[in-house]
């Protein structure tokens, strides 16, 4: 014998469904601003994790998001940066068990512990950026993290070094941003530089670029690359708008506005 119990209203999804009715399905950004509403189903630690933080409250957590066509750059990624990772993954539910076999049979995948894969399923048409974003910034469990970008590489070292330049800038006690600048090479295939004077060369015979210098120098302006070239030390740079940097900031810093959805004018 089956027995029902009437359930409680639920607040969250009657203000949900209010304010989907609010909207106008004639207005031209209805799918835009319909997209903010829409709930995803989420699979935190989709593979074994375990990390422990180190103890000097120094430690950097890479964060990235991808969809499927950039599982390529997981293995890189990952020999490029010895310390954790917090990635979000937007697949559909196919795709999630096409990543497990090729994490499964990926030697360097396998062995490391300290990547966490956030799964973030499918739904509606447009790629959640911001959301994926915060999901992969919300399971950090550092002091700091990286804000980076699936298609980069970090220099060799980066992580130890970030490690130590957040106790020279004080991050921990200051409302600071360390800018890591970016670079990018229009070739397939790429020595990758092993230290600044050989990405310095590379720059002066073309073989590298500051990053979409080509596209929008806009977004990486105010790092002062010419600055850069002779920097020994950090220094300090100023906002300015359209400015786009992939920064080094404290785990409690906000969280990206999920409004902003597909590629492009979203780092906010």
């Amino acid at each position: 014998e089956l027995f029902g119990c009437p359930s409680e209203a639920d607040v969250n999804s009657e203000n949900l469904q209010k304010q989907l009715s609010e909207l106008d399905e004639d207005d031209l950004c209805y799918e835009f601003r319909r997209e903010r509403f829409t709930v995803h189903r989420t699979h935190l630690y989709f593979l074994h994790y375990e990390y422990e933080p180190a103890s000097d409250n120094t430690d950097v957590t890479l964060v990235a998001q991808l969809s499927m066509d950039r599982l390529q750059m997981l293995e890189a990624i990952c020999k490029h940066w010895e310390g954790p990772i917090s990635l979000a993954l937007y697949l559909s539910d196919a795709e999630a068990q096409q990543f497990l076999r090729y994490a499964q049979g990926s030697e360097v995948l396998m062995s490391r512990h300290n990547v966490a894969y956030h799964i973030v399923y499918k739904e509606g048409q447009f790629y959640p950026v911001n959301l994926l974003r915060n999901v992969a910034m919300k399971h950090v469990g550092t002091p700091y993290m990286f804000l980076s970008d699936i298609d980069f590489l970090p220099m060799y070292g980066l992580y130890e070094y970030l490690r130590k330049s957040v106790i020279q800038l004080d991050l921990a006690n200051t409302k600071k941003a360390m800018i890591v600048p970016a670079f990018e090479t229009l070739r397939y295939r790429l020595s990758f530089p092993k230290s600044k004077a050989e990405l310095l060369s590379m720059l002066d015979m073309g073989t590298l670029f500051t990053f979409r210098y080509h596209v929008w120098t806009k977004g990486h302006a105010p790092t002062n690359f010419a600055k850069w070239r002779t920097a020994t030390t950090p220094y300090r740079v100023e906002w300015e708008a359209d400015f786009e940097p992939y920064v080094v900031v404290r785990r409690d810093c906000p969280e990206y506005d999920r409004r902003f959805v597909g590629f492009g004018w979203n780092k906010v």
